[in-house]
């Protein structure tokens, strides 16, 4: 065992020190000498480098809800020679700024701004003397807030919303129902409900349940910001009633006959919804100041009334036979 360890170790001393192994090694010597040595340079050079620094709000009292949310980052370029701004990489990471709530409140108008003078000058204290800040995005931090001051608002869907063509939207069910929105007093009476964002749902012809965001509003925090929606479609069916033919405009001793005294009214409703249509939902009128105007062997009779929940509703007939009686 121990003459084939010697053996092997003779095979591999001679391989690494052959003629064409050896000019390898001595290449890749050279090559990682250069590769230091470009690395020692480019590090020695005035560079910029953009580095994200956390940003939280303190001191926030337990009855103030902060309604609009301070930007919890900076983007902030620095510049310097790459081996410091190397050093804020892997060594001496920028610590988050800390945002005192009571110093940016004192005028307690719901309103509060962060001036970038001040941003800049707890960053100044993290960095080395040498290192200069050439950006900072945001320039400013703003935040909003209130003393619990809400109201419950209804919940409305905003968006292109289009069932199968052989099928209507029968209901939309939302859970919640309604939010809580917080804001100032005079943010609060503008708002009347919360919109979601902008939806594009199309050719459904079965129930689509979707999580949606609420559409967010400057200087106002909504709880919850989502919200479940339920969309309802049914299938769309025609249909027939028949309904009485009432005469208007009567002078007092005479009475309108109409011949047939009722006729068919054609629409179309969502199948679900068919059971509660009652004939007594529509109104067909006779005019008898139209016939005194115009004398006619028949009378014309109008679709005066229809339910909100059929849509093209349509007479089975235009003209009826009728008969004025004293």
């Amino acid at each position: 065992m121990k003459e084939q360890l010697v053996s092997l170790y003779r095979v591999v001393r001679n391989f690494l020190f052959s003629i064409v192994n050896r000019e390898f090694l001595i290449f890749l010597f050279f090559l990682i000498v250069s590769g230091m040595f470009w690395m020692l340079t480019a590090l020695n050079e005035t560079i910029e480098r953009e580095y994200r620094v956390p940003v939280s709000l303190v001191g926030v009292p337990k009855d103030v809800v902060i309604t609009t949310d301070i930007n919890d980052t900076l983007r902030v370029t620095l510049r310097d020679k790459g081996f410091t701004l190397a050093a804020y990489m892997y060594w001496r990471t920028l610590r988050p700024l800390k945002i005192n709530f009571h110093n940016y409140t004192a005028k307690d108008n719901g309103r509060a701004q962060v001036q970038g003078t001040d941003l800049l000058r707890q960053l100044s204290q993290q960095i080395y003397s040498s290192t200069k800040i050439t950006s900072m995005k945001p320039d400013r931090l703003e935040f909003f807030y209130n003393h619990g001051i809400s109201k419950r608002v209804p919940v409305r869907l905003i968006g292109q919303i289009v069932p199968e063509k052989t099928h209507y939207l029968a209901r939309t069910i939302y859970s919640p129902t309604t939010v809580t929105v917080y804001a100032s007093r005079q943010l609060l009476d503008s708002i009347r409900y919360a919109d979601t964002e902008q939806q594009r749902i199309i050719n459904f012809e079965d129930t689509v349940v979707r999580i949606v965001a609420l559409r967010t509003i400057r200087g106002a925090k909504i709880v919850p910001s989502k919200v479940q929606v339920t969309l309802c479609p049914d299938i769309m069916t025609e249909e027939t009633v028949e309904v009485p033919i009432e005469a208007v405009g009567m002078p007092a001793g005479k009475v309108l006959r109409t011949f047939p005294s009722r006729v068919r009214v054609h629409f179309v409703v969502g199948a679900n919804q068919y059971r509660q249509i009652r004939p007594e939902q529509f109104r067909v009128e006779a005019d008898y100041n139209e016939l005194a105007a115009h004398p006619s062997e028949k009378c014309n009779i109008y679709l005066r009334k229809a339910p909100g929940s059929v849509s093209n509703p349509r007479l089975d007939i235009q003209q009826v036979d009728y008969l004025i009686e004293q």
